[in-house]
């Protein structure tokens, strides 16, 4: 056990070095691997804490990484509020985070401009129902019902490939205020998009 923790260590020191050669702002793919096997799936029971907070299982994210791009699937869980009678209610709904990373060389993904779309419980059903043909697109605006509405839209699709080996997941960014279109685009195979379904029906 001795010798086990030592490696893992000295391991996690490297990652650290290798990580800081690039900067904050970049992750390299082998640094969010480390990551990512660190983390686990719990087995325990649902549990909530006095806050209303969701307590007692860890999510590890799933991650995708191509050439010219990186993609990550993750749960985030919903938030409750206590009532004076002791119950909970629902404060924020939970959703399915999928975070884009775009890559700036080899294996090297700049951090500082990743985009993020989340699906709610709706479009998560659209998702995992899309046969080996199908297509989809979502359609979100952050500041929805507010003074900035418009401002910023994004664009969520998903298209398969002609031969039907697997889809292209896109997601374009529209910045009016910026005047700026920002797309980046992620091909998954037939087997990886059945994982990102199986982690959306868990």
């Amino acid at each position: 056990m001795l010798k086990l923790s030592r490696c893992s260590f000295a391991r996690n020191l490297l990652s650290n070095k290798q990580f800081l050669e690039y900067g904050p702002d970049v992750r390299d793919a082998r640094y969010l691997c480390a990551f990512t096997s660190r983390a686990g799936v719990s087995t325990t029971r649902q549990n909530f804490t006095a806050k209303g907070n969701f307590a007692g299982r860890v999510f590890a994210p799933y991650s995708i990484y191509k050439g010219k791009a990186a993609l990550s699937m993750e749960p985030v869980l919903p938030t409750f509020a206590k009532l004076d009678s002791g119950g909970l209610r629902v404060d924020r709904r939970g959703v399915m985070m999928l975070t884009f990373l775009p890559a700036i060389g080899e294996r090297k993904y700049d951090w500082q401009s990743r985009q993020k779309f989340a699906l709610s419980a709706t479009e998560v059903g659209s998702f995992i129902s899309l046969g080996p043909t199908g297509a989809s697109e979502f359609f979100h605006d952050p500041s929805m019902k507010s003074s900035n509405a418009g401002q910023v839209k994004k664009t969520l699709s998903v298209k398969p490939h002609a031969d039907a080996s697997g889809y292209f997941i896109s997601l374009s960014v529209n910045n009016s205020i910026l005047k700026t279109t920002e797309r980046i685009t992620v091909p998954v195979t037939s087997a990886e998009f059945q994982v990102m379904k199986t982690a959306c029906s868990v």
